[in-house]
């Protein structure tokens, strides 16, 4: 049987060492409804959170697995979309238990998506069948002499 995933990405500041600490993890969250870009499994993070007063600041690392078609030649391919730079900083109060991250990091990764993906830089595109009809019009100009 198959693990269901968070749907949330939640950092627990009541809990949070306030020296920092790394969440390491899995969630859906990037849940697109177009057929030519379609996730599979969940964004994994690696993250770096810490408390400056009433700020949370997360810094670290998304990656999430796709399949896209391939501007070019129309091929699904699989490739996974990396966001290196993750930064977040929320604003929270000591009333509050939890920071919801889950629209900045599926942001993220919906903005890194290519705008026009290619399943390989080399990819030649759909290949041209083009056969032109014999076209004898100009056959009479062969003949011609000009002085």
């Amino acid at each position: 049987m198959e693990e269901e995933l968070e749907t949330k990405l939640l950092v627990d500041v009541a809990r949070l060492d306030p020296e920092g600490e790394t969440l390491e993890g899995e969630v859906d969250i990037v849940d697109l409804d177009e057929p030519f870009v379609k996730p599979f499994g969940g964004v994994r993070y690696r993250l770096t959170a810490q408390l400056f007063g009433t700020e949370l600041l997360v810094r670290g690392h998304l990656e999430q697995d796709f399949d896209l078609v391939c501007s070019r030649c129309g091929e699904t391919f699989d490739t996974t979309i990396k966001v290196d730079d993750f930064t977040a900083s929320v604003e929270v109060s000591e009333k509050q238990d939890f920071a919801d991250l889950t629209t900045d990091a599926r942001e993220s990764i919906i903005l890194a998506l290519p705008t026009y993906p290619l399943c390989d830089e080399d990819c030649p595109g759909i290949a041209q069948k083009v056969e032109r009809p014999a076209d004898d019009r100009w056959g009479a100009l062969d003949g011609l002499k000009v002085d």
